[in-house]
């Protein structure tokens, strides 16, 4: 009984601790620039304890797909959200179908974060 219920309590406060990423099916727009598309995402940091995200393309294989983004690892404040473009090119766009997001977790003394998150928006 007190097993259910702390593994339950450890899947909630996991939710808790979380970032988000929208939107949750993003399309490709035109860019300016020829052979190349564009999308813009939002992510919104609710965890105290992280500061940084990484974005990344995949294929459905999980395989990384190449992009441009001003950033690759972008820093978040707590309860704040940062717009980013992605940039690829028009020949990977049907190959691309994923992005997303990974927490960095930082080493250090202070901190006892364990929990890594990532969030994924697939294209349509």
């Amino acid at each position: 009984m007190y097993r259910s219920i702390g593994l339950c309590l450890v899947l909630l406060s996991g939710v808790v601790l979380s970032h988000e990423m929208t939107p949750t099916y993003p399309t490709w727009s035109i860019s300016g620039v020829e052979g190349v598309k564009k999308t813009t995402m939002q992510i919104w940091n609710s965890r105290k304890d992280v500061s940084f995200y990484e974005v990344g393309v995949f294929n459905n294989k999980w395989k990384p797909i190449p992009f441009v983004t001003a950033y690759k690892i972008i820093k978040i404040d707590y309860l704040s959200k940062v717009n980013f473009d992605i940039y690829i090119r028009t020949q990977d766009i049907v190959e691309a179908t994923y992005v997303c997001s990974l927490s960095k977790l930082r080493s250090n003394n202070e901190s006892k974060t364990l929990l890594a998150t990532r969030i994924c928006s697939k294209f349509k």
